[in-house]
């Protein structure tokens, strides 16, 4: 199954702070590890929202709207995505992921529909 792995933004990452080179050596020693593992297929850190944009529409009209976005509870600084076996073992490697930034944090796992999801004849 695949797993998109999000990391969630913080203070820092949507101020545009980098990590400390302790936290990115750890980071590159854990991809490191899903990628021995066969599990990484994608990984990117995600500038802060302040240089982002979202579309928006009411289901007609459509808008753009310029970051920064306020609601930083929301936001993604970063993601993964991970083939894995199923959701228990997406959760033990996110419990070993090393901290990303200074601080507490908050990582998302979210499965992505498969074509057995989508019904007889998907895909």
């Amino acid at each position: 199954m695949l797993v998109l792995v999000l990391i969630k933004a913080t203070e820092a990452s949507e101020a545009g702070k980098m990590p400390s080179q302790e936290a990115r050596d750890a980071m590159e020693r854990f991809n490191e590890k899903l990628l021995d593992a066969g599990i990484r297929r994608m990984a990117a850190g995600l500038k802060p929202s302040a240089e982002g944009k979202r579309l928006v529409s009411d289901g007609h009209a459509v808008s753009i709207v310029d970051g920064p976005f306020l609601e930083r509870e929301h936001l993604v600084s970063g993601f993964w995505l991970w083939e894995v076996h199923n959701t228990a073992e997406a959760m033990a490697w996110a419990a070993q992921c090393p901290n990303p930034m200074e601080g507490a944090y908050e990582i998302e796992l979210r499965p992505l529909y498969g074509a057995s999801d989508l019904g007889e004849g998907a895909g």
